[in-house]
């Protein structure tokens, strides 16, 4: 369940902050940023879903997650196909948050 909500949070981020650059970068207008100040608030809801008990913790683990995120995000919406350098840096990334999330702490 935890990657199921760090994923639509990465939708969620990633769908707020491309609101923000549809408005200053591709002359939108300013009500883009109506659903953007929604999507980022739904964003920072869905990480404390995350079965953590620290908050610094389970943002860290996110950070993987939004990486692998933004490139789907990169591909599907603007159309660039990732190449291996991305999936790469991808792949070590969610292998970093795998560990920071699930490694073994002293009880």
């Amino acid at each position: 369940m935890t990657w199921l909500v760090y994923f639509a949070a990465a939708i969620a981020e990633i769908a707020g902050c491309f609101a923000f650059w549809a408005w200053l970068r591709l002359d939108r207008t300013v009500w883009w940023l109506v659903p953007g100040i929604a999507s980022l608030c739904l964003f920072a809801w869905l990480l404390t879903l995350v079965d953590s008990d620290q908050a610094g913790r389970a943002y860290a683990a996110y950070g993987g997650v939004y990486i692998i995120s933004a490139l789907l995000w990169l591909w599907g919406a603007e159309g660039v196909r990732p190449d291996r350098w991305d999936l790469a840096g991808a792949a070590i990334c969610l292998a970093g948050a795998s560990i920071i999330l699930f490694g073994p702490r002293p009880a």
